[in-house]
């Protein structure tokens, strides 16, 4: 009974190897058998970012969105447009020209796509305190001069050289010292940057200011390389339908000898000099494949249509990063459907720049008033709301609410106001002296005046 029980258990082991997955124990190892990564590193990420238009359309489609506009630094948060300058104090005057100075705002937009490809991104700041990167901040002289330049920083470009272990202090498990090597990512032709990095110096973008944070591409990293698969494949098989290497079938009766003989090579380098006749053959369409005993014929390949296998890959890696497939790609097919795949997209990204950008932001002007670089202040960051309705949009909502109370008036109520009709418009309610202004001579404007009655005088007398 041992015996027929170690040959089946033998057996089994032999069909185990030969069928993975079928037969008895071994689980079923997805990523061996489909060729995707155990492990997703950063330079396989950025890689994909660079080389693979969906990935690069995900990343960039986002950051366009979070980014249409810039925000602007108030002091206090109060009504009207966003960043109107007519109603900005001096402070926030030199703030918004000191910014567009450095490009503030365009380089935080780079350091939030480089968070977006990697785990995380830094963004570096260079002071004017007279001291090198590797040295703690304290105050830096010259107020908003004393901010020089921000520089973005990949993920591959930033890493912790030294951890805070010490259990009693007030940043135990944070970074002491950072490494920053400029040309660790990408082909930089200027002199490229090495230094150590203090953490004063250098603000860490994600989701959550820290460095355990996931890349946007990592959930449909597997999407994308089956992406790449089938359109890879489907390039290849038409090129290979094209121009196939063609098989060379010998005739029964040909004499190998004498061709060789003809063509003045020794029998035995026959193969290598047809080789290098299909060769050149194959390197141009226009040209003759001259055999001499043998039959050329070309193998086709069969391609399955390609359309489905790639939209299912599409439809993962959208669903992997909350993007409607319509935006991620670029189709507009029903103008219902493309709007409602236009509002959820505004209201991820709307959400994105709450949970995630402005923390990010308000961290950097936080450092800056520590540094004195920005007075201490109870700033507000003023930024648009993407899902705000278009002026469009908002004409048509005021000319139903005119059409309610239009239809209303045999009723006696007025269901909207004209302030609330303004109010949807973005416009500020009618002053008392817009509303009644005075009939007469309590207006300048001469053309709200009105011109007093003149009558004409009565003649009495009678004649005879």
């Amino acid at each position: 009974m041992n015996v027929i029980r170690a040959m089946a258990n033998a057996a089994a082991r032999r069909l185990d190897v030969m069928f993975p997955g079928y037969f008895m124990a071994a689980k079923h190892n997805h990523y061996r058998d489909f060729g995707y990564p155990d492990k997703v590193t950063f330079d396989m990420l950025y890689a994909m970012y660079t080389r693979n238009g969906i990935a690069a359309a995900a990343v960039d489609k986002t950051i366009l969105k979070t980014w249409q506009d810039v925000p602007f630094l108030q002091e206090q948060q109060r009504d009207g447009t966003q960043g109107a300058h007519t109603k900005e104090t001096k402070a926030e005057g030199e703030i918004r020209q000191r910014f567009e100075d450095l490009r503030l705002w365009s380089r935080i937009a780079e350091t939030d796509r480089r968070s977006l490809v990697g785990s995380y991104s830094g963004l570096i700041l260079r002071l004017a305190d007279g001291k090198t990167f590797d040295m703690p901040v304290d105050r830096v002289p010259g107020g908003l001069a004393g901010l020089v330049e921000v520089i973005p920083a990949w993920e591959g470009q930033l890493a912790v050289s030294e951890w805070d272990t010490d259990q009693t202090s007030g940043t135990y498990g944070e970074s002491k010292m950072f490494q920053f090597n400029e040309a660790s990512v990408g082909d930089d032709i200027r002199q490229p940057r090495q230094f150590m990095l203090h953490p004063d110096r250098v603000i860490i973008w994600s989701r959550d200011g820290t460095f355990d944070c996931k890349s946007l591409l990592e959930a449909g990293y597997n999407d994308l390389m089956t992406l790449e698969k089938v359109s890879g494949a489907g390039g290849e098989g038409f090129w290979k339908n094209a121009k196939s290497a063609p098989v060379l079938e010998v005739d029964p009766e040909a004499k190998i000898d004498e061709m060789a003989r003809a063509m003045g090579l020794p029998v035995e380098e026959l193969v290598d000099r047809m080789n290098e006749q299909v060769e050149d053959w194959q390197k141009g369409f226009d040209k003759l494949l001259m055999i001499q005993g043998m039959q050329a014929k070309s193998l086709s390949v069969t391609l399955p249509s390609p359309e489905h296998f790639f939209a299912i890959a599409l439809q993962s890696f959208a669903a992997s990063i909350t993007m409607p497939v319509k935006i991620l790609v670029g189709s507009q097919t029903g103008e219902r459907a493309s709007t409602e795949d236009a509002t959820e997209w505004s209201q991820t990204n709307m959400a994105r720049r709450n949970n995630t950008v402005r923390p990010n932001i308000m961290e950097l002007v936080n450092r800056l008033e520590r540094f004195r670089i920005l007075p201490e202040r109870d700033w507000y960051l003023d930024w648009s709301d993407l899902t705000e309705a278009s002026m469009s949009e908002k004409i048509d909502r005021v000319t139903k609410m005119a059409d309610t109370n239009q239809k209303m008036q045999g009723t006696g109520e007025l269901v909207f106001t004209g302030d609330e009709m303004r109010e949807v418009l973005g416009k500020e309610p009618l002053t008392d002296e817009q509303r009644y202004p005075d009939p007469v001579g309590g207006n300048d404007n001469d053309e709200f005046d009105t011109p007093p009655i003149v009558v004409p005088p009565v003649d009495t007398e009678i004649e005879d």
